[in-house]
């Protein structure tokens, strides 16, 4: 899979609410209201990177998930991290 250029990164940001760039991943943080809603987030982010076959980095924080993703066989962004990331926002 091709690396996306950064003009093509900041089109996908500007269509992904709350995602940011750091460096070669996007990254964006979810507030649920309290760690059970967290761990329910989280597992319907497993269930889509899993068929996917994408999958993200998770942090979690009591009521705080942050997702991280990145093509790490590419060395950086692809259009699989975008489309993943448009996934989550659907959850």
């Amino acid at each position: 899979m091709d690396l996306l250029d950064d003009a093509t990164i900041e089109a996908a940001l500007d269509k992904l609410p709350g995602w940011e760039r750091d460096g070669d991943q996007i990254v964006k943080t979810y507030v649920l209201d309290d760690f059970r809603s967290a761990i329910l987030f989280v597992d319907r982010v497993a269930e889509a990177a899993e068929s996917a076959g994408h999958h993200p980095d998770i942090d979690i924080r009591w009521n705080k998930v942050t997702l991280s993703l990145s093509t790490h066989a590419a060395g950086g962004l692809t259009e699989n991290d975008t489309r993943l990331a448009e996934r989550f926002e659907h959850l």
